[in-house]
Protein backbone atom coordinates (compact mmCIF):
# COMPACT_ATOMS: atom_id res chain seq x y z
CA UNK A 1 0.00 0.00 0.00
CA UNK A 2 1.29 3.42 -0.93
CA UNK A 3 1.39 5.63 2.16
CA UNK A 4 0.65 8.91 0.37
CA UNK A 5 -2.68 9.80 -1.19
CA UNK A 6 -2.51 10.11 -4.97
CA UNK A 7 -4.23 13.13 -6.52
CA UNK A 8 -5.72 12.31 -9.93
CA UNK A 9 -8.11 14.08 -12.26
CA UNK A 10 -11.06 11.69 -12.37
CA UNK A 11 -12.70 8.36 -11.62
CA UNK A 12 -11.14 6.58 -14.60
CA UNK A 13 -7.70 7.59 -13.31
CA UNK A 14 -8.55 6.14 -9.89
CA UNK A 15 -9.56 2.86 -11.54
CA UNK A 16 -6.25 2.75 -13.46
CA UNK A 17 -4.23 3.51 -10.30
CA UNK A 18 -6.03 0.77 -8.36
CA UNK A 19 -5.32 -1.73 -11.17
CA UNK A 20 -1.61 -0.99 -10.72
CA UNK A 21 -1.12 -0.43 -6.97
CA UNK A 22 -2.95 -0.39 -3.68
CA UNK A 23 -3.48 3.29 -2.93
CA UNK A 24 -6.02 5.89 -1.91
CA UNK A 25 -6.84 8.71 -4.32
CA UNK A 26 -8.45 12.12 -4.33
CA UNK A 27 -10.07 13.14 -7.59
CA UNK A 28 -9.97 16.79 -8.67
CA UNK A 29 -12.81 16.25 -11.16
CA UNK A 30 -10.91 18.09 -13.84
CA UNK A 31 -9.43 21.56 -13.82
CA UNK A 32 -12.35 23.23 -12.05
CA UNK A 33 -11.03 22.18 -8.65
CA UNK A 34 -13.30 23.25 -5.83
CA UNK A 35 -12.14 24.72 -2.53
CA UNK A 36 -13.41 21.66 -0.66
CA UNK A 37 -11.20 19.37 -2.77
CA UNK A 38 -8.18 21.64 -2.24
CA UNK A 39 -8.80 21.58 1.53
CA UNK A 40 -8.96 17.75 1.49
CA UNK A 41 -5.71 17.64 -0.48
CA UNK A 42 -4.00 20.03 1.97
CA UNK A 43 -5.18 17.91 4.92
CA UNK A 44 -4.01 14.72 3.20
CA UNK A 45 -0.64 16.33 2.57
CA UNK A 46 -0.28 17.23 6.27
CA UNK A 47 -1.33 13.80 7.51
CA UNK A 48 -0.07 11.28 4.93
CA UNK A 49 1.63 13.15 2.12
CA UNK A 50 0.37 13.61 -1.42
CA UNK A 51 1.54 12.42 -4.82
CA UNK A 52 0.28 14.55 -7.70
CA UNK A 53 -0.28 12.30 -10.72
CA UNK A 54 -2.12 14.21 -13.45
CA UNK A 55 -2.44 13.64 -17.18
CA UNK A 56 0.61 14.59 -19.28
CA UNK A 57 -1.21 17.37 -21.12
CA UNK A 58 -1.90 21.09 -20.73
CA UNK A 59 -4.94 20.59 -18.46
CA UNK A 60 -3.02 18.12 -16.28
CA UNK A 61 -0.15 20.58 -15.92
CA UNK A 62 -2.58 23.33 -14.90
CA UNK A 63 -4.11 21.05 -12.24
CA UNK A 64 -0.63 20.04 -11.02
CA UNK A 65 0.28 23.72 -10.51
CA UNK A 66 -2.95 24.51 -8.65
CA UNK A 67 -2.57 21.52 -6.30
CA UNK A 68 1.14 22.18 -5.68
CA UNK A 69 0.40 25.82 -4.85
CA UNK A 70 -2.23 24.79 -2.26
CA UNK A 71 -0.25 21.87 -0.81
CA UNK A 72 3.48 22.71 -0.96
CA UNK A 73 5.98 19.88 -0.67
CA UNK A 74 3.96 17.29 -2.58
CA UNK A 75 5.63 14.52 -4.48
CA UNK A 76 5.14 14.41 -8.25
CA UNK A 77 4.72 11.41 -10.55
CA UNK A 78 5.11 11.97 -14.28
CA UNK A 79 3.89 9.69 -17.04
CA UNK A 80 5.38 10.13 -20.54
CA UNK A 81 2.75 11.11 -23.11
CA UNK A 82 3.40 8.01 -25.20
CA UNK A 83 2.57 5.78 -22.19
CA UNK A 84 -0.76 7.59 -21.66
CA UNK A 85 -2.03 7.63 -25.23
CA UNK A 86 -4.93 5.59 -26.60
CA UNK A 87 -6.75 6.43 -29.84
CA UNK A 88 -5.69 10.07 -29.66
CA UNK A 89 -6.71 10.47 -26.00
CA UNK A 90 -4.02 11.31 -23.44
CA UNK A 91 -4.67 10.32 -19.85
CA UNK A 92 -3.54 8.30 -16.86
CA UNK A 93 -6.57 6.07 -17.45
CA UNK A 94 -4.95 4.86 -20.69
CA UNK A 95 -1.67 3.79 -19.08
CA UNK A 96 -0.74 0.20 -18.37
CA UNK A 97 -0.34 -0.91 -14.73
CA UNK A 98 3.38 -1.30 -15.43
CA UNK A 99 3.71 2.29 -16.69
CA UNK A 100 1.85 3.57 -13.62
CA UNK A 101 4.06 1.57 -11.25
CA UNK A 102 7.17 2.90 -13.02
CA UNK A 103 5.96 6.51 -12.73
CA UNK A 104 5.19 6.01 -9.03
CA UNK A 105 8.65 4.53 -8.44
CA UNK A 106 10.34 7.63 -9.91
CA UNK A 107 8.80 10.34 -7.74
CA UNK A 108 10.19 13.85 -7.59
CA UNK A 109 9.71 16.32 -4.75
CA UNK A 110 9.51 20.01 -5.50
CA UNK A 111 11.62 22.29 -3.35
CA UNK A 112 11.55 26.05 -3.22
CA UNK A 113 14.49 26.83 -0.98
CA UNK A 114 17.44 26.14 -3.28
CA UNK A 115 17.85 26.06 -7.03
CA UNK A 116 19.29 23.02 -8.78
CA UNK A 117 22.58 23.07 -10.56
CA UNK A 118 21.24 23.10 -14.13
CA UNK A 119 21.35 26.56 -15.69
CA UNK A 120 19.22 28.09 -18.44
CA UNK A 121 22.40 28.18 -20.54
CA UNK A 122 22.77 24.40 -20.06
CA UNK A 123 19.32 23.97 -21.58
CA UNK A 124 20.22 26.19 -24.53
CA UNK A 125 23.50 24.34 -25.14
CA UNK A 126 21.64 21.01 -24.99
CA UNK A 127 19.23 22.18 -27.69
CA UNK A 128 16.25 22.15 -25.34
CA UNK A 129 15.49 25.83 -26.00
CA UNK A 130 15.85 27.82 -29.25
CA UNK A 131 16.52 24.74 -31.35
CA UNK A 132 14.50 23.46 -34.33
CA UNK A 133 13.81 20.18 -32.49
CA UNK A 134 13.70 21.62 -28.94
CA UNK A 135 10.18 20.40 -28.21
CA UNK A 136 10.97 16.79 -29.12
CA UNK A 137 14.29 16.94 -27.25
CA UNK A 138 12.50 18.17 -24.08
CA UNK A 139 9.98 15.35 -24.47
CA UNK A 140 12.76 12.73 -24.52
CA UNK A 141 14.98 14.20 -21.80
CA UNK A 142 11.94 14.95 -19.61
CA UNK A 143 11.05 11.25 -19.74
CA UNK A 144 14.64 10.26 -18.97
CA UNK A 145 14.82 12.63 -15.98
CA UNK A 146 11.37 11.60 -14.76
CA UNK A 147 10.02 15.17 -14.81
CA UNK A 148 7.74 14.93 -17.85
CA UNK A 149 7.33 17.23 -20.83
CA UNK A 150 7.10 21.01 -20.47
CA UNK A 151 7.77 24.11 -22.54
CA UNK A 152 11.24 25.66 -22.21
CA UNK A 153 10.51 28.00 -19.32
CA UNK A 154 8.61 25.36 -17.34
CA UNK A 155 11.27 22.74 -18.09
CA UNK A 156 13.92 25.01 -16.55
CA UNK A 157 11.67 25.59 -13.54
CA UNK A 158 11.23 21.82 -13.10
CA UNK A 159 14.98 21.25 -13.31
CA UNK A 160 15.55 23.77 -10.52
CA UNK A 161 12.47 22.86 -8.45
CA UNK A 162 13.27 19.16 -8.49
CA UNK A 163 16.99 19.85 -8.01
CA UNK A 164 18.18 18.05 -11.09
CA UNK A 165 21.93 17.85 -10.62
CA UNK A 166 24.40 18.66 -13.36
CA UNK A 167 25.50 14.99 -13.33
CA UNK A 168 21.89 13.75 -13.74
CA UNK A 169 21.36 16.23 -16.55
CA UNK A 170 24.54 15.25 -18.39
CA UNK A 171 23.69 11.55 -18.14
CA UNK A 172 20.13 12.12 -19.39
CA UNK A 173 21.49 14.35 -22.19
CA UNK A 174 23.87 11.57 -23.28
CA UNK A 175 21.03 9.02 -23.35
CA UNK A 176 18.78 11.47 -25.20
CA UNK A 177 21.44 11.98 -27.88
CA UNK A 178 21.82 8.20 -28.28
CA UNK A 179 18.04 7.77 -28.53
CA UNK A 180 17.62 10.54 -31.08
CA UNK A 181 20.52 9.31 -33.21
CA UNK A 182 19.39 5.67 -33.14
Amino acid sequence: MIKEIIVVEGKDDTVAIKRAVEADTIETNGSAIGEDVLKRIALANERRGVIIFTDPDHAGERIRKIVARHAPGCKHAFLPQEKALYKGDIGIENASPEAIRTALSELRTETADEAGEVSFEDLMEAGLIVHPDASNRRLVIGRLLGIGYANGKQFYKRCTSFRISKAEFIEAFRKMEEELEG
